[in-house]
């Protein structure tokens, strides 16, 4: 029997369809670059930090067999701190597996060049704990999600902490309190509060530029040496931070009238000095000094298999390692929060991720299934409010490990707010960005 050429096509046609309705569907993958320093300067902080991000995606792959049946794939790029790698980085990762999830920048100076960027590519920067301090503010800054606390609010904690210790916010009056800062974006970010600050409580603010990478800072302690102010913030990272300890100790200043920002306060930048650094004070990012069942979930899905980034054994349970998985999991309760509403077990467009991100309303019993519950507390972000909660506490260095010695703290909105809103006003006037209406 012959068999017309239109007939017959016509019946590959259905024989391949069929095949390939026999085949089992492609599984969906979500897709989250992870950018990090384990090379320059700061490569102490950055090797554990870049190590707890990427360990806590493995988790939820392991654990949970993704986020909701969506396996998550992830690639790193080494930035060495360097904006302009981190410019690359962003470039060639950005559109990968149908377009990143978001990126954790980890460099203020990154999150600067990439701000711009990301508004025009339509892609979520996720900082917690750093960038820039006034996109708190959502409705002038969309895409940027500066989450669970920002340089501002973690100045206003320490000039809180120590009015507490002199027994008021008025015996800050006439007192000397000195900045000694990383000479970056970084570095500078706080100052602005800081003024805002001295303006409000009649303290004298010092400010104590120091040059990358920060290996040389004799001149600068000199000066401290001379000027003696009554408390001392430091705003470092990396091998920054062990120099200016001990640059205090040979100077005579005591490390008890130090505070040292959340990345000047771990483990790593204090374990080879000692009993050098005993009496130094670290603020940290909501209760990331603690451990919670999430150390014992990523021993067991993840370690006990080989499968552990920290390949040296240094670094699960330290405060940078710790943070890194929080940053993780926020970016992964994100794509979780976006897919309650666009649709379970599927891919999630980038304008989703940010739907999630600016959605988010992780409660303590969230926190309990995702084993963070001593880590963190609640958070609820919304349109207008990109940083969501900003809850801190005080550590401090006893010569062989961090111990928490305060309680909560939270920022003083009367400081933190007119700045979000005046520097996030003149942002919108410099780019001529059209102001969302978050009450609408």
């Amino acid at each position: 029997m012959k068999v017309s050429l239109k007939r017959a096509v016509a019946m590959a046609a259905v024989a391949g369809s069929l095949a390939a309705a026999s085949l089992p569907a492609a599984a969906a993958e979500q897709f989250i670059p992870l950018l990090a320093y384990r090379t320059g300067s700061f490569a102490p902080l950055g090797i554990p930090w870049a190590d707890g991000k990427m360990d806590y995606l493995k988790l939820v792959n392991e654990r949970d067999g993704g986020i909701n049946g969506v396996k998550i794939v992830y690639e790193e790029c080494e930035t060495a701190y360097a904006t302009d790698k981190g410019v690359e980085c962003y470039e060639r990762l950005k559109a990968k597996h149908g377009g990143a999830s978001g990126f954790d920048t980890q460099s203020t100076g990154i999150t600067f060049a990439l701000t711009d960027k990301a508004i025009v590519d339509g892609i979520s920067i996720e900082t917690v704990g750093y960038g820039l301090s006034q996109s708190a503010d959502g409705s002038v800054f969309k895409w940027n999600f500066p989450l669970l606390g920002t340089y501002w609010t973690a100045a206003d904690v320490m000039i809180q902490d120590i009015a507490k210790k002199l027994g008021g916010e008025d015996k800050l009056k006439g007192k000397k309190i000195a900045l000694v800062y990383h000479d970056s974006p970084y570095g500078k970010e706080p100052i602005v509060l800081l003024q805002s600050r001295a303006k409000a409580n009649g303290f004298e603010l010092l400010l104590y530029p120091v040059t990358a990478p920060g290996v040389e800072q004799k001149s600068t302690w000199l000066q401290i040496r001379q000027s003696r102010p009554d408390f001392l913030l430091l705003w470092s990272a990396g091998i920054m931070t062990p120099t200016a300890v001990r640059e205090a100790q040979a100077v005579g200043y005591p490390r008890d009238k130090m505070y040292g920002i959340w990345w000047a306060s771990s483990e790593t930048d204090l374990n080879d000095l000692g009993q050098v650094a005993k009496g130094y004070n670290g603020i940290t990012i909501h209760n990331s000094a603690d451990h919670g069942r999430v150390h014992e979930d990523l021993k067991k899905y993840v370690y006990a298999k080989g499968q552990g980034s920290d390949t040296q054994g240094k670094y699960v349970g330290s405060i940078a390692h710790t943070r890194g998985m929080m940053i993780s999991m926020l970016q992964v309760e994100a794509i979780r929060t976006a897919q309650e509403k666009f649709g379970k077990g599927k891919h999630m467009t980038p304008e989703q991720v940010q739907w999630g991100f600016e959605n988010l309303n992780i409660t303590q019993e969230r926190l309990e299934e995702l084993g963070f519950a001593k880590l963190m507390r609640p958070v609820k972000t919304s349109c207008s409010n990109h940083m969501g909660d900003d809850w801190a506490r005080i550590i401090q260095w006893d010569g062989a490990k961090f111990n928490i010695v305060s309680d909560w703290y939270q920022s003083n909105k009367d400081f933190v707010q007119p700045l979000v809103k005046e520097l996030g006003a003149k942002y919108a006037a410099e780019k001529k960005l059209e102001v969302r209406n978050c009450a609408g």
